[in-house]
């Protein structure tokens, strides 16, 4: 029986192994291959990697904890987690399993795309969703803002600093006469009719409506929309928040004694949502080990 099992092996569970590891606790970390920025070329706002793919960061990552001999890392994805704190049961295909007296929960989250033909072909690489992650590549370019009107005054206010022209694009439904208003009380162009495609162009994309072709730099989604990307968390009985995130105390605690979650799939209920930063996700992580590690010495007294 490992001390815990992490599940999950992005920036997150990296870190929470490599933290187990150097308090030489058995640890497994179960990797399905799958990321939320598996599609992006280079991660931003990383400090010293900042502009590093991600695949090269998880590849360094794994390298150094394959230093730790406590540290054991399978390319495998999990089917479902059984049992209660101290003899938690993790089921793999094959009819396998491994078990631990502990769980990290560091799946991650995917993004629900609104349903744009073509957005999923740039999702990463001229389609995206973070300010902070890709805003300043776009610093005096244009771009269109697609989606809600609403979340679409939050980018403008956030990336109309120092983004060139910004054309707002509904989504689905034409905006209202209000919505135009204000969106174009904020300086930026609207479009009267929805989005139908968008593609590339160049070394930029186009956005196309019914009625006309934006060539642009790139384009931000305002949706925010995300889902837990592991299928077996809703039968594990964690207490959910409204943004659809695990509910989490300042250690990663769940409401399951032993199970904990890190990354953006989880955060506490003081805060409005997860924010979705590599550096976020390994601090959780971090967190998250700790709090396996006191629960481990409080139960072997």
């Amino acid at each position: 029986m490992y001390d815990a099992i992490v599940i999950g092996g992005g920036p997150a569970g990296l870190q929470a192994a490599l933290t187990l590891g150097r308090m030489h606790r058995s640890t497994l970390l179960l990797d399905s291959g799958q990321y939320r920025n598996g599609t992006v070329q280079h991660m931003h706002n990383v400090i010293a990697n900042d502009g590093t793919p991600p695949a090269e960061f998880r590849a360094t990552a794994r390298a150094q904890l394959a230093e730790y001999p406590d540290v054991e890392i399978r390319d495998i994805a999990v089917q479902a987690v059984a049992g209660i704190a101290g003899d938690f049961v993790v089921s793999l295909p094959g009819g396998s399993s491994a078990s631990a007296r502990a769980v990290i929960l560091a799946t991650g989250v995917a993004d629900d795309l609104p349903p744009v033909d073509g957005l999923a072909e740039l999702w990463g690489q001229g389609a995206y969703a973070c300010p902070f992650c890709d805003g300043h590549e776009h610093a005096g370019k244009p771009i269109v803002v697609l989606g809600a009107a609403a979340r679409a005054e939050h980018l403008i206010a956030m990336l109309g600093r120092f983004v060139g022209d910004i054309t707002v694009v509904p989504v689905g439904e034409s905006y209202t006469d209000g919505e135009v208003a204000a969106l174009e009380g904020r300086g930026v162009r609207v479009s009267r009719t929805p989005v139908d495609s968008v593609g590339r162009a160049g070394d930029g994309v186009v956005v196309n409506t019914t009625d006309a072709a934006h060539e642009v730099a790139g384009i931000f989604v305002a949706s925010g929309a995300m889902r837990q990307r592991a299928s077996f968390i809703p039968q594990l009985g964690l207490d959910m928040l409204e943004s659809g995130a695990i509910g989490i105390d300042d250690f990663g605690r769940t409401s399951v004694p032993g199970i904990f979650a890190a990354g953006d799939l989880a955060h506490r209920a003081s805060l409005p949502g997860p924010m979705a930063a590599v550096m976020m996700a390994a601090t959780a992580g971090q967190l998250a080990a700790v709090g396996v590690i006191q629960d481990l010495m409080a139960s072997e007294g």
